[in-house]
């Protein structure tokens, strides 16, 4: 099943994204429940809370991100097209070269979840490329020791406020140089 399937906050669109389905996803995103793993151990992660037990488990990281390769642009697909799109993402983050985790968020009312990787000290131009080419609106990106943020790649709608704990940072491409999406193999 689909991450963002079955929450009702979430408007169904499937020919783009709308800004009233945009200006839902944020309050999504700061409700749900974020988990990353370390030698079989789950620990919690919340938007807006620093997150001592990562800083703890990376000395010497400087920042962290977490983000998925499941449903592109907030459109629905089938879970063997999410599996090898996260599967690919791996793949990418092995390529290059960044330690990372496996994670996963989930609707507080637990209607759904996604998997998730848990990115180590990445370059935000690259994680922000990464998180383009693979169609993620919303991710996390924030620096060791501070509150974690939610990253929108969108603009702002006019009819959502600004949050402490939210970046909007549109939709640019500046960053398409720093890592090149491999093509799909058989």
């Amino acid at each position: 099943m689909s991450a963002l399937a079955n929450d009702p906050a979430i408007p169904d669109t499937s020919e783009g994204l709308a800004d009233s389905h945009i200006a839902a996803l944020p309050a999504v995103f700061m409700a749900a429940d974020y988990k990353w793993e370390l030698d079989g151990v789950w620990s919690s992660i919340r938007i807006g809370e620093p997150a001592p037990e990562l800083d703890a488990a990376f000395p010497d990281a400087r920042r962290f991100g977490m983000t998925a390769a499941a449903n592109p642009g907030q459109i629905i697909r089938a879970d063997a097209d999410n599996r090898s799109s996260d599967r690919a993402m791996q793949q990418a983050l092995t390529r290059l070269g960044l330690t990372h985790r496996p994670a996963f968020v989930a609707a507080h009312s637990r209607i759904w979840k996604a998997y998730n990787w848990l990115v180590i000290d990445p370059d935000e131009t690259i994680f922000d490329a990464l998180t383009r080419d693979y169609g993620q609106i919303g991710s996390l990106l924030w620096l060791r020791g501070q509150p974690v943020r939610l990253r929108m790649r969108a603009q702002r709608p006019g009819s959502v406020a600004e949050h402490a704990h939210i970046d909007w940072i549109g939709d640019d491409a500046s960053g398409d140089a720093a890592w090149a999406k491999p093509s799909a193999s058989p």
